[in-house]
């Protein structure tokens, strides 16, 4: 019987390997298109899961807000608030280089995913049974922070993968490396590459030097372990590795590599770091919330203009600091001073002041100082209660002014006998006090607290013929494409006649075109000033967070006219 044999010529491949070796040959190619099926599939499955996400996305990065004081002139605020986007122009090519040498030096050769890399990590974990490498490029981290792409799964380094190659076609690398230090977390609450620059160095991205550069790239793999204000050798020995890293490329020569190194950058003081917040800006921000859903804050890219005077605003400050500055250094001054306060003592127990000052005709809020200083409290005095002694008297006067009674100036318990405790409470009221209040004749000599934001607002409804106005902080809101979104306007209430508005005001002191009212407690244990500008209403407390004797009456006094004759009459 003669076996069958196929006629013709038989594959090469068939004629060069012996007769045993056909069948497993034949066996394991068609497990390779079955192999190549099952890939083809796989691949195809997470393409699909691909799909889902918009590759817009990556590009919409929430910018930060900026703010603007009443002159449009930008509100400084170093690493203040939100990510400061850069575009690729002003990322110094350096610091590019320190990015590649350090986390992906194939960037721009790879097409989003290193499969070297890939195959190198895939041994290196089958080896220690677990994911310690991911072998991820710049993209990878990019497409894994644009979509929230966490865990450590084969599933989810597939999705990542087949996203990063879609990443790869939308964009440009310039493109994706611009998005990536956007995007990425620096520490000490820098979120991005514009605003880590601000944070650390007080400066933009463009004018960061090589250290700086090598630093923040450097930090990258551990922005909170390796934070420069946190740990500054651990940052300076990040930024070594990372130079060293560049040398080795051939990014950097020997001699500059030592340079850089010997390099000590000149990070933000923590005086210059505290300027990031204040009493005034914070008081913006709750204004902000309430005017806009979180959402739509969140958002970023707002431009908000505010009512502040940024000029006024360090006058005030700068004034009443160097008054209260020289009380402390006499001779005889019984409690600790500013310059005593140790970081971490627990609260300041150094003599405070806080200070509001409203236009008087709109309400605009031109200046706010919440405490002495706010690196060491972020309590915001000027909304909270103190007691009102004196300077209560111009209040007593508008109510019995508004009841056609005499104002005796000087003489408030007389000026309120004439009306009752009940009427001088309800013209209170409508300036703008809300108390508590006491239904005797100590009203009148001040047993009554207000906080500065009151007074002021009660100061202009005496400056403003009687009308009171709403404070404000913010004027208008535009988004990132400058379309505005919010206005403010000026709520106007009629609280007294303009007559009684008028004898009011007769118990300030004419000083020039501006009138002034200081007062204080029997006790000595508040002080306030009260200033009535030809546009502005400026209410001024002084005191301690616990109640405690200033100093002696003349003392006061004397530091109340120093404040008074620092603002001048303008």
């Amino acid at each position: 019987m003669s076996t069958w044999r196929p006629i013709g010529p038989q594959p090469l491949w068939k004629r060069l390997l012996p007769e045993f070796m056909h069948g497993p040959v034949i066996l394991l190619f068609q497990f390779s298109l079955v192999a190549l099926a099952i890939a083809a599939g796989v691949a195809f499955f997470y393409f699909l899961l691909a799909m889902r996400y918009d590759l817009a996305d990556v590009a919409k990065l929430p910018a930060a807000t900026t703010f603007y004081d009443r002159k449009q002139q930008e509100i400084i605020r170093p690493g203040g608030d939100g990510r400061k986007l850069v575009r690729r122009d002003d990322i110094p090519d350096f610091l590019v280089k320190a990015l590649l040498a350090r986390e992906d030096a194939r960037f721009f050769e790879h097409p989003g995913v290193d499969f070297r890399g890939v195959a190198r990590a895939t041994i290196r974990n089958l080896k220690d049974m677990d994911f310690t490498q991911g072998a991820s490029t710049l993209t990878m981290q990019l497409t894994r922070n644009s979509f929230q792409m966490t865990g450590k799964s084969l599933h989810r380094k597939m999705l990542e993968i087949a996203t990063t190659l879609r990443v790869e076609r939308r964009y440009t690398k310039d493109e994706i490396l611009t998005h990536y230090l956007n995007r990425i977390y620096f520490g000490a609450g820098a979120d991005g590459i514009g605003q880590a620059a601000t944070t650390y160095f007080g400066k933009p991205t463009r004018d960061l030097s090589e250290s700086e550069c090598a630093m923040l790239v450097g930090i990258i793999r551990g922005p909170h372990l390796f934070s420069p204000f946190r740990n500054p050798d651990g940052a300076l020995d990040q930024r070594n590795q990372t130079l060293a890293r560049m040398g080795a490329m051939g990014f950097i020569t020997a001699e500059e590599l030592k340079r850089f190194s010997n390099e000590k950058p000149k990070l933000l003081s923590e005086k210059q770091r505290a300027q990031q917040g204040s009493y005034a800006l914070r008081a913006v921000d709750r204004e902000l919330d309430r005017i806009l859903d979180k959402a739509e804050t969140q958002l970023g890219g707002l431009h908000v203009y505010t009512t502040l005077d940024s000029d006024w605003q360090s006058r005030l400050e700068r004034d009443i600091n160097i008054a209260v500055q020289a009380i402390e250094q006499e001779s005889g001054w019984n409690h600790p001073t500013h310059a005593d306060y140790q970081p971490g003592s627990g609260d300041a127990a150094y003599l405070q002041f806080a200070a509001v000052t409203t236009e008087t005709l709109t309400g605009r809020v031109l200046a706010l100082i919440g405490g002495r200083d706010f690196r060491h409290s972020r309590w915001d005095r000027c909304r909270s209660s103190r007691d009102l002694g004196t300077a209560f008297e111009p209040i007593v006067a508008a109510a019995a002014a508004e009841r056609g009674k005499l104002v005796l100036k000087g003489r408030p318990v007389q000026t309120g006998r004439q009306i009752g405790p009940a009427e001088v409470i309800r013209i209170a009221k409508r300036c703008g006090l809300s108390g508590p209040f006491v239904e005797t004749e100590d009203l009148f000599r001040g047993a009554v607290a207000a906080s500065p934001m009151e007074m002021a607002t009660a100061l202009a409804t005496i400056g403003n013929t009687g009308i009171r106005t709403k404070p404000l902080f913010i004027r208008e809101i535009r988004d990132s494409s400058g379309s505005l979104i919010y206005q403010s306007e000026s709520e106007l209430t009629k609280a007294i006649s303009p007559e009684a508005a008028n004898d009011a005001a007769s118990t300030l002191s004419h000083t020039g075109a501006t009138r002034c009212f200081t007062g204080a407690t029997g006790s000595e244990r508040d002080a306030w000033v009260l200033r009535l500008g030809p546009t502005g209403s400026t209410a001024i407390w002084l005191g301690f967070d616990q109640p405690t004797k200033i100093t002696s009456e003349k003392r006061l006094n004397a530091l109340l006219a120093e404040i008074v004759q620092r603002l001048g009459n303008d």
